[in-house]
């Protein structure tokens, strides 16, 4: 039934995506659009979050083609998902209600909105490799056309060119390793490629790396990462929440749909590429993040980080199941699962508050905002409670998945392996300079757009969102508590999967009194988040009971510290490029290449300094700049063709058709 209920949601969905072309002149179009997305998701919500047991839910449908058909599954993964990308879609459309009315050209996004919603639900549902493929490719056109919604602007439309370059070549690595999964027997339904003999090790190699390639490129796995900093800022607020705390998320279920189910138990190297991409990504998208001035980019390099985060746990997860150790490689799993659900929702606030911003001051540029928590109070309020969740501090949701992460990490010297034994270790202090890294960023992100005094007329003259878009904040920021405070609920449901994929499970979490969580034993570790937030409270109310009996009475007031320079003007502030520069030139070299600009008056000049700063991406330099420069050489080469004589033209034909010939002599 849950299934069936699902089924028609998407329907519904692709409807209303029918109904937003006929309803493109009306002024009403923007509620009634989202409203209806709204409503769908939170029914296709309720279907994945209802019990149903351990049983998959299975249907097929006469679509596609003749022979294979339509075949669509819902098990505790794709459930999983369902609910993690349907609570996304139903915060992003409550957030668009309010926020769509300010935009100038709603009939670029309304069409498409609801049909990105049913792509990446499909892609959920799908059981086999044709209905995948197309529910893939439906869902990377329909958020590119949401990405080029506002094509007038030359940067969108590059991101625009470049997120649709790279999400066909994904397409292209899942289709081939669809193939190599299906083999010469052709069968392309899920279940057929489970029941296949999976070949030798190579081509389950193979398999593994177009995995990557194509799930990665639409996770944003470095260095197939160059679409998210482009695509997020080009895209809508409400967008860029979809795509990011969402659609990157669809991309890590086909990874784990395909690694972890249909190609057969594992071999224990398969953990090392996944282990060391991600470790990369979550240094590279954290550097890169720590300088940006662009609110929005700033959020997407941040997104990089956390997916590097989700890629060492499942990397980690297939580690201890190549060896057998069913309660390490389900608590690695656990915790991938657990921060893909807690990412989703710091992440899509934190895009919508970013929309917020822009919204009320028309920026997106931190040091032409500042002192936004005088004139923008809610807004800075859930805003700083995403920076508190994504920086992994306590109580708050973030912390918990990634201690999780680093409980998995402590187990590795059990494993047999060397390589691992060393490799491990190694993503270990990667993942904790990132962790350190991440809360920087965010100090730095928050300081400069919301304390301090405005930096330009706009931010001092911002006003606060509206109360849809702070309803879908606040929900989201609740959210966030909650799961950090009773994480055990959390990681309960997260079980059934971890007993399906990885073959083990962590302790059960529901029966340890007061609310903690002990994910392997209470002598080696545990956590009470419920605790912890009581302690703060507590603390922090005495703390101010203390200051206000004890210290009002002995403060004397006066004007602040001016370091020697009483000048009113903002320019004297602190700013963004100024806190991020020690991490620039200590780090920065790692992640890209940053050059200094500093044009210093001499004494007795007055004139402030002028500071700039020249940054290349050494990925976009060291990697795509080379494959342009070669498909360009290509191309002028064989544009000659287009002149040659007949003569020319008779003679090309005659030598490819005796090397056929050759081929096919010699061919056994």
């Amino acid at each position: 039934m849950s299934l069936t209920v699902a089924l028609l949601s998407i329907a519904a969905l692709l409807g209303a995506a029918g109904l937003a072309i006929a309803l493109a002149r009306s002024v009403e179009a923007t509620r009634i659009i989202y409203g209806l997305c709204f409503g769908f998701s939170l029914i296709l919500f309720v279907a994945a979050v209802v019990p149903r047991g351990a049983a998959a839910l299975t249907a097929a449908l006469p679509l596609g083609l003749p022979w294979i058909g339509a075949h669509f599954r819902m098990d505790v993964l794709s459930a999983f998902f369902l609910a993690i990308v349907n609570l996304g879609g139903a915060a992003a459309s409550l957030y668009a209600i309010g926020y769509g009315a300010h935009e100038k050209h709603p009939s670029r996004i309304l069409p498409f909105f609801p049909a990105f919603l049913a792509g990446m639900n499909l892609v959920l549902l799908a059981d086999d490799a044709f209905s995948f493929l197309v529910a893939w490719e439906f869902m990377s056109l329909s958020s590119w056309a949401l990405v080029m919604a506002h094509h007038h602007d030359a940067e969108n439309r590059r991101a625009g060119f470049i997120y649709l370059l790279m999400a066909s070549f994904g397409t292209l690595a899942l289709l081939m390793a669809f193939g190599l999964l299906a083999g010469s027997v052709g069968g392309y339904s899920f279940a057929d490629i489970r029941d296949a003999a999976h070949g030798p090790s190579w081509k389950s190699g193979l398999v593994l790396a177009l995995v990557l390639l194509g799930a990665g490129s639409k996770a944003g796995l470095v260095p197939l990462h160059i679409w998210l900093p482009l695509a997020h800022p080009a895209a809508p607020s409400h967008v860029s929440a979809l795509m990011s705390g969402v659609m990157t998320k669809v991309a890590i279920y086909g990874f784990i749909r395909i690694v972890f189910d249909l190609l057969g138990p594992p071999e224990f190297w398969w953990s090392m590429p996944t282990l060391t991409l991600g470790a990369i990504t979550a240094m590279l998208g954290i550097l890169s993040a720590t300088i940006q001035s662009d609110l929005k980019k700033l959020l997407a390099y941040s997104t990089i980080e956390n997916i590097g985060i989700i890629f060492v746990a499942l990397g980690l997860a297939l580690a201890f199941k190549a060896n057998g150790m069913a309660l390490p490689a389900a608590l690695a799993f656990t915790a991938a699962l657990f921060h893909v659900f807690n990412h989703s929702l710091f992440k899509s606030l934190l895009f919508f508050g970013a929309g917020a911003v822009q919204g009320a001051t028309g920026e997106r540029d931190i040091e032409r905002l500042g002192g936004l928590i005088h004139s923008m109070p809610r807004t800075a309020f859930v805003f700083l409670g995403a920076c508190l969740a994504i920086s992994a501090l306590p109580p708050l949701n973030g912390f918990v998945s990634e201690w999780l992460v680093f409980q998995a990490v402590l187990l590795s010297p059990s494993l047999p392996q060397w390589s691992l034994k060393l490799l491990v270790p190694a993503v270990g202090v990667a993942l904790a300079l990132s962790a350190a890294l991440c809360a920087g960023c965010f100090v730095r992100a928050y300081g400069v757009a919301f304390l301090g005094r405005a930096r330009s007329i706009a931010a001092k003259d911002a006003r606060e969102t509206d109360p849809w878009s702070l309803s879908a904040m606040s929900g989201l920021l609740a959210l966030c508590l909650l799961a950090g405070l009773f994480p055990s609920y959390m990681i309960d449901t997260i079980t059934p999967a971890a007993k399906l994929f990885v073959g083990g499970h962590v302790p059960t979490q529901g029966d340890i009194p007061w609310m903690s969580i002990v994910p392997i034993a209470e002598s080696r570790s545990s956590y009470n988040g419920l605790l912890v937030f009581v302690f703060i409270i507590f603390s922090a109310s005495v703390a101010a009971l203390i200051v206000r009996r004890f210290g009002s009475k002995a403060i004397r007031r006066g004007p602040a510290w001016d370091c020697g320079y009483p000048d009113p003007s903002p320019a004297t502030q602190y700013t963004g490029s100024s806190f991020a520069q020690p991490i620039r030139r200590t780090l920065g070299n790692v992640a890209f290449v940053a050059r200094d600009h500093l044009d210093m008056p001499p004494p007795g000049d007055t004139r402030p300094a002028r500071f700039g700063i020249e940054v290349h991406d050494r990925v976009w330099d060291g990697i795509y700049t080379p494959i342009l420069r070669g498909v360009e050489f290509c191309a002028d080469q064989l544009n000659r063709m287009n002149y040659l004589t007949i003569q020319e033209y008779l003679g090309l034909v005659f030598i490819a058709l005796v090397g056929l010939l050759l081929v096919i002599a010699i061919w056994p």
